[in-house]
C-alpha cells in the first residue's frame, strides 16, 4: 500500500489520483464526518457519515486509526485494506500504520511552501476563513520532528503529477524488492 502523508494541499489527492488512473491502484477511501467539497463524491472521494454513524463504528472497533482534524472525525476501516490502495493520512494515521510493520506498506510525506499551499486551497474555492487556520494548525501537526517514521520526502511544489507520481511509483517499487 502507498501511503501519503503531507499538510492540506500539499497534493496528496491529485497525486492518489493520477497513481490510481495510470498504475493499476485503488484509493483508499477513508471515512469521515465532513461535509462533501464542490465535484466529492460519496463512496469514492470519502465514505461519508453522520458522527452517530462513525461513533458506532469506532465503538465497534472497526477501525485502525481515526483522528479529529479540522473539527471533522477520519477514519480508516479495517475492512478496506488492500495492497494495490493509496492511502492518505495525517501523523497519527501514520502512526498507526506504522505498528502494524508491514514490509508492503511505504510511505511518502508530501512537501511544498505555504505559499503555494495557500495558492492551491484558493483555487480549489476553499473556504478564506479556514485557510489560515489550515496553515496554522498543518505548521504545527506536519512539522517533520512531529513526523513518525516516513520512507521517503518528495516535494510536490511542480505541477507536474506524472513526475511527481513516476517518482513515488518507482521508490515504491524499489522498497518492495529490498
Amino acid at each position: 500500500m502507498i501511503i501519503l502523508v503531507g499538510p492540506s494541499a500539499s497534493g496528496k489527492s491529485e497525486i492518489c489520483k493520477y497513481i490510481c488512473m495510470n498504475f493499476n491502484f485503488v484509493k483508499f477511501v477513508t471515512t469521515t464526518t465532513r461535509s462533501p467539497r464542490i465535484g466529492e463524491i460519496n463512496g469514492a472521494d470519502y465514505n461519508f457519515i453522520t458522527v452517530e454513524e462513525f461513533k458506532n463504528k469506532l465503538k465497534n472497533n472497526e477501525f485502525i486509526e481515526t483522528v479529529l482534524y479540522n473539527e471533522n472525525y477520519y477514519g480508516t476501516e479495517k475492512r478496506l485494506i488492500n495492497d494495490r490502495t493509496v492511502l492518505i493520512v495525517e501523523p497519527n494515521g501514520l502512526k498507526e500504520f506504522n505498528k502494524l510493520n508491514d514490509k508492503h506498506n511505504v510511505s511518502f510525506f508530501l512537501e511544498c511552501s505555504e505559499e503555494l499551499r495557500r495558492n492551491r486551497m484558493i483555487n480549489r474555492l476553499d473556504p478564506k476563513e479556514k485557510i489560515e487556520k489550515r496553515i496554522e494548525i498543518d505548521r504545527i501537526n506536519f512539522d517533520k520532528k512531529n513526523i513518525d517514521k516516513v520512507d521517503y520526502f518528495i516535494d510536490t511544489s511542480c505541477s507536474d503529477l506524472a513526475k511527481i507520481s513516476n517518482e513515488i511509483l518507482d521508490l515504491y517499487n524499489k522498497k518492495l524488492s529490498n
